[in-house]
């Protein structure tokens, strides 16, 4: 009993002591995660600062200054501008989430997603089906495997709007190859651009020629770094060839492809050359996706809606970090370290 009562003072005495550091009237209490992290690291973090100063500058002020345009109504006519030597100021006015609100319950908002979930969607799963089966093509030993893969990466070398100007080329009704192609064949030519179905075919399959060399190195990187005796000890065992693919290729690729497919995923929804430089989101409206509708309400409609354009973008950013964090936990519920 009195050992028991010893220990107890003993920890009360302790416990004032604790109490006594935090009023100040002790030793100071241990520094903060942040304090150690920035005493023990200052060298690290003086070389990061320089970098997170100018990304901050290009990517914060411009974000920031978004995100309040679009809960004003600026516009051409009403922003701060310069004519001649007069100066006339800002008058535009704060008007909350109204631009937001009349953007979700609108009509063009929500057709202009549909089909930008349909051209991303496809575009990204027609890109990893055939980078999938060109790398495991491109994996085995056949003969002239280099001179495919050069031929291959092609597509990826060649800057993006030299490869749209030559697929618009070929697209042209009256002059293109495809055309003239399908007229010695005896066939009509196609409307490839003028028609909305047959150009929103056309958008993606220029896509999906611009991304599936990236797709191809992604994968088949992943694939020589799955070790050949999984390979050798299941064909021993009578796998299949199916079955290897699925047991070994597919978890073997799972890190690789669960990364490429985010990046594709994104990239494809901001996808402003193909559409742009294409079809400049026509036929009509038939292939605007919401980056190109943003574009256009800055540079193209008059007078230029800078708010709506900004209120498109954040929405856009919104809608991308939502998939991001939903992307990510669905891995994370799979067993993946994200």
């Amino acid at each position: 009993m009195a050992v028991h009562t010893s220990q107890s003072v003993a920890k009360a005495a302790d416990d004032d002591v604790v109490r006594g550091r935090s009023r100040g009237t002790g030793n100071p209490p241990p520094p903060s995660r942040l304090r150690r992290a920035l005493s023990t690291h200052w060298y690290a973090w003086t070389m990061v600062a320089p970098v997170v100063v100018v990304i901050g500058v290009i990517i914060g002020y411009p974000l920031v200054r978004g995100v309040y345009l679009s809960l004003t109504d600026a516009n051409e006519r009403n922003v701060a501008r310069s004519i001649g030597v007069n100066h006339m100021p800002a008058t535009y006015k704060f008007v909350g989430l109204d631009n937001y609100a009349d953007a979700l319950t609108g009509n063009q908002f929500l057709g202009t997603l549909g089909w930008t979930l349909v051209w991303t969607v496809s575009c990204v799963s027609i890109t990893f089906v055939l980078g999938m089966a060109l790398a495991n093509i491109l994996n085995r030993r056949i003969a002239g495997r280099s001179a495919y893969r050069m031929a291959l990466i092609l597509p990826w070398a060649i800057p993006g709007f030299v490869s749209v100007f030559a697929w618009r080329f070929l697209y042209n009704e009256d002059r293109g190859l495809l055309n003239k192609i399908l007229s010695g064949a005896g066939i009509d030519g196609v409307p490839w651009l003028n028609d909305p179905t047959w150009a929103k075919f056309a958008v993606i399959a220029v896509n999906v020629w611009l991304g599936v060399p990236f797709m191809m190195v992604a994968l088949l990187g992943g694939l020589q770094s799955i070790p050949s005796e999984q390979y050798e000890a299941a064909e021993m065992d009578g796998a299949t060839a199916w079955q290897r693919f699925r047991h070994i290729t597919l978890p073997g690729l799972r890190p690789v492809s669960t990364t490429v497919i985010l990046l594709s995923t994104i990239w494809t929804f901001n996808m402003f050359p193909v559409i742009f430089l294409l079809t400049r989101g026509g036929p009509g409206e038939a292939t605007q996706i919401l980056v190109t509708q943003a574009y256009k309400f800055s540079f193209e409609i008059s007078p230029r809606d800078f708010a709506q354009s900004s209120t498109w973008g954040v929405l856009i950013l919104v809608l991308l970090m939502l998939f991001a964090a939903v992307y990510r936990r669905v891995l994370r519920t799979q067993g993946d370290n994200w």
